[in-house]
């Protein structure tokens, strides 16, 4: 592999450098460089556009052409006349200078190029087929060549270091704008332009007075010939192992037209080819922003679903999903927009893991532990949403959303521990919500605008867990206090919860618009939120009888039944100013909050005035430079279980009972941020560096008993910090594209194990590199190395792991309808002492269509063709430090038939 590497970057280098450099200054009639003018180099022996570029704030253009070759350097500019010039190149690089004079028309000089990138305002259009060599077959396959495009590790789509918030096709929101939905699933030959839209406003009345500069949507232009009928692709396929059969049947369509458009998602396999995962589904917002989220209140309504192992990496020892997906709009007049979507996913899946856990102080008598796990997950999840716009003129909009969601889950786990012996667990549960949004926008006049935002959600929560301890002995002792009947032959307990939850979210915001350069925004809102928790343990006797035990401390409450109210009464302002480069949004919020528990009887208020400042102000140092520093204070809240006084079970080894007296914590939080995107060299930067301190942190006080632990929560009197710093810095050279990034984070949070104050310090950081070609007919490679250091300082323990992880992927199109294509990635991970595991992973595929426009394709994949058994990582907690083997699927060979309509 070494070698091959080696001889690859050799030949990327050779390529590379074997060019001749044209560089100058475009100029109008009276001398003032032109930013964003177009320079293109069109080969006269070809007629292929060979390189092309866009000149900075300077007027200064850089193309790489081929030495001895013959050229035809075509310049234009928007109002301009265009201008060309032949030039033939040797072997020394060129300087030449244009001047362009001013004209309405562009009909000089026939243009015969498409330019692959131009810029008009906020807006930047890539012109797909410029960045296309033929091995792409889906949309981040287009998107991971554009220049200032990434697709991150959660397969979703940055620009310029920003998430996307919205995918568009054709202008039609595509699932509500899920950027990996997306990415994942449109075909790449139907994509004819990518926009970038930047700064982008949801509602067009205020796009003038919200700061929407960290917004960025994606709109798709389709090509012509794919409006007004069905087009996508359906794939079938199969294998077979020594264990079972192999499957995979795929559909993708889509259809647009101008009042219409629907997209059908499918896919069904047993290879670990997941369209939508599990976190998938509970990261999908469905486009739902909570009105309150700038108001400097954070409330937290809590998770109470299972305690699910999640997937690594996507990988598993067996994974088995089925996943469905319809999305609609529909739009039967100009004024009115309708559209929703439906989305169904089913999955099996089998995880195999080994845990080394070492505890926070080995002095405290807490035993290391060694765990082995076999689990069992099943999951239903389904989500249903309708939406309306209706716009009746430039003044009003209305819009309506309801989201619904479902999920049936369940997990049945085998635990071995070397302290307490055999577990084994079974937890379901049964969860929905109903997500409701209310939106009405309002132009009096260019000086006065309106807004009304209100969401409601009503949510219930229903776990079940259920632990069979077979070995009595380790967990007689926790038995004892938390009441379990000790007579049994085992130690069979359970745990009923139910949570309910309600909260309205909504508020009034009026913009004044003094000037073109500043504005006032008041903003009246409210939070209301009302949640009711239920509990109870109780133990499964021998003769099947069930058993309700009852502590011999915290005033023997094993149960729960608990009522808490939460309200928030605010009024915000806020000025925005443009100062030149800089626009400077001072404010304020003033917060009434109201905050009540009751429980066996009692009852616990916390009534109180609070005053929020908050401070954003940017640079715009050049059209596409910019600094932003932003501060805030928040008030945090947490959720009803933290305030319930009866003993819960978290897991077999863990118990928890609450504090009803708990109070709200303070946060201060400082941001800043660098963005940088040089079209001109395609030099793309992004830096972010933010501070957080909390005060009056909720921290957990825990004692063990031997491994099994309980918790409590206080208000601690320490402040918890924590510093995270990342950087991108990415440029192009000619065919090249190389980019260097790292993270750091650290965080320092204090807590009280057996009683003893610590303080717990843990510091990640991570760098990688990364050399990729974007060759239009030769074959394509991307080198990478990423290097992560793990450290974890617990007071008197500290832990330290390395991994490093070279890779390597390559795609070619041979005789134009061959597609081969390969990645390789090598992972060593070690502490300071030896090399814990080493593993690598091995994919490849190869496919033959006939030609670009044929309907039929064939493909041979291998997945994990080294057979690799388990990969490892570390992972931290506030109480331990774990090392994880993780056992994921054997090699697959499947053999698959794709059609395209």
């Amino acid at each position: 592999m070494k070698h091959i590497i080696t001889l690859l970057l050799i030949l990327v280098a050779n390529i590379a450098f074997a060019q001749v450099k044209i560089e100058g200054v475009v100029k109008d009639s009276i001398g003032n460089p032109l930013e964003l003018a177009n320079v293109v180099a069109i080969n006269q022996a070809t007629k292929n556009m060979d390189a092309y570029g866009i000149t900075n704030d300077t007027g200064k253009y850089k193309l790489s052409l081929e030495a001895n070759s013959s050229y035809k350097i075509q310049v234009s500019y928007i109002g301009m006349k265009a201008t060309d010039a032949l030039i033939e190149t040797k072997t020394d690089n060129i300087s030449q200078d244009f001047t362009l004079q001013n004209d309405n028309t562009l009909d000089e000089i026939e243009l015969t190029y498409e330019m692959p990138v131009t810029i008009k305002g906020d807006t930047i259009v890539y012109n797909a087929d410029s960045f296309k060599d033929g091995t792409e077959r889906k949309l981040e396959d287009v998107l991971k060549k554009l220049p200032g495009v990434e697709i991150n590790d959660d397969g979703e789509i940055e620009v310029e270091g920003k998430k996307v918030s919205k995918v568009m096709v054709d202008g039609k929101d595509f699932f509500d704008g899920d950027s990996k939905l997306a990415s994942k699933n449109i075909p790449s030959n139907a994509v004819d332009k990518v926009q970038v839209l930047k700064n982008y406003s949801e509602v067009g009345q205020l796009s003038s007075v919200t700061n929407n500069q960290d917004n960025v949507a994606i709109n798709i232009k389709l090509k012509e010939g794919k409006e007004n009928f069905w087009f996508g692709t359906v794939t079938a396929g199969g294998g077979a192992t020594s264990d079972n059969g192999l499957y995979l049947v795929q559909p993708k369509l889509f259809y647009y037209s101008p009042k219409l458009s629907i997209n059908v998602i499918g896919d069904m396999n047993n290879i670990g080819e997941q369209a939508f995962t599990r976190r998938d589904y509970f990261n999908f917002s469905g486009g739902f922003r909570m009105p309150s989220r700038k108001s400097g209140t954070s409330i937290d309504l809590g998770n109470n679903d299972l305690g699910f192992l999640t997937l690594q990496n996507n990988r598993a020892k067996s994974i088995e999903s089925n996943f469905g997906a319809a999305n609609f709009s529909y739009s039967p007049k100009e004024t009115l927009d309708i559209s929703g979507f439906a989305i169904y996913s089913n999955s099996k899946n089998e995880l195999q893991e080994n845990n080394d856990i070492v505890y926070t102080d080995p002095e405290l008598g807490i035993p290391d532990e060694t765990t082995q796990s076999n689990t069992i997950q099943r999951s239903d999840l389904g989500m249903l949403k309708l939406s309306g716009k209706y716009k009746p003129n430039g003044n009003n909009q209305l819009d309506y959303d309801v989201l619904g969601r479902f999920s049936k889950e369940s997990q049945e786990q085998h635990v071995f521990s070397s302290v307490l012996g055999n577990t084994d667990i079974n937890e379901e549960s049964s969860p929905f919500s109903v997500k409701q949004s209310l939106n009405y926008y309002y132009t009096l006049d260019e000086r006065n605008i309106f807004s009304l935002e209100i969401q409601s959600l009503i949510q219930d929560e229903d776990p079940f867990y259920n632990a069979i301890l077979e070995e009595k002995s380790s967990y007689d002792d926790v038995a004892n206090v938390v009441g379990f009947d000790t007579t049994q032959s085992n130690y069979n307990v359970a745990q009923d919860k139910r949570v309910k939850s309600n909260q309205l979210d909504g508020k009034i915001d009026y913009w004044n618009v003094l000037n073109n350069k500043s504005n006032i925004n008041v903003t009246l809102g409210t939070i209301y939120s009302n949640q009711k928790f239920t509990s109870e343990l109780f133990q499964f006797l021998d003769d099947g009888s069930e058993f309700n035990p009852i502590p011999i401390d915290n005033d023997g409450l094993a149960t729960n039944d608990i009522t808490y109210n939460f309200t928030d009464l605010y009024l915000g302002v806020h000025y925005t100013v443009k100062l030149g480069k800089f626009t400077l949004t001072p404010g304020l919020s003033a917060h009434a909050y109201n905050v009540n528990n009751t429980q066996f009887g009692d009852k616990y208020k916390d009534n109180f005035f609070r005053i929020l400042p908050d401070f954003d102000a940017r640079i715009q140092l050049k059209k596409s430079e910019q600094l932003i520093f932003n501060y805030t204070m928040q008030t945090q809240f947490t959720d009803i279980t933290n305030f319930a006084r009866g003993y819960v079970m978290n897991n077999y080894n863990s118990y928890f009972y609450g504090n009803p007296e708990l109070e709200n914590a303070t946060a201060h939080n400082i941001n800043l941020t660098y963005f940088s995107f040089n079209m001109f060299n395609y030099t793309n930067v992004f830096a972010n560096v933010n501070y957080r301190k909390s005060i009056d942190q909720i921290r957990n006080i825990t004692n063990f008993e031997s491994v099994i632990r309980s918790n409590s929560p206080f208000n601690s009197n320490y402040a918890d910090e924590s510093l995270s710093a990342s950087g991108r810095f990415q440029r192009s050279f000619g065919k090249l594209r190389a980019t260097v990034n790292g993270n750091f984070t650290y965080t320092k949070f204090n807590q009280f194990i057996q009683n003893i104050p610590s303080v717990n310090e843990n510091y990640s950081q991570t760098y990688g590199a990364e050399l990729r070609t974007n060759f239009k007919t030769a074959p394509n490679v991307e080198l990478a190395y990423r290097y992560t250091i793990q450290d974890n300082d617990q007071g008197s323990s500290r832990s330290k792991f390395f991994t490093k992880a070279p890779s390597i992927e390559f795609d070619a199109l041979i005789w134009e309808s061959l597609t081969f294509k390969t990645s390789y990635a090598y992972n060593n991970f070690s502490n300071e002492d030896r090399t814990i595991n080493t593993f690598d992973f091995w994919d490849a595929s190869l496919a033959y269509r006939k030609n670009a426009d044929a309907k039929w394709e064939f493909e041979l994949k291998a997945t994990n063709l080294l057979n690799t058994q388990s990969q490892s990582q570390s992972s931290t907690s506030s109480i331990s430090v774990s090392t994880t083997e993780y056992f994921i699927q054997p090699r697959y060979l499947t053999l698959r038939a794709i059609y395209s309509l």
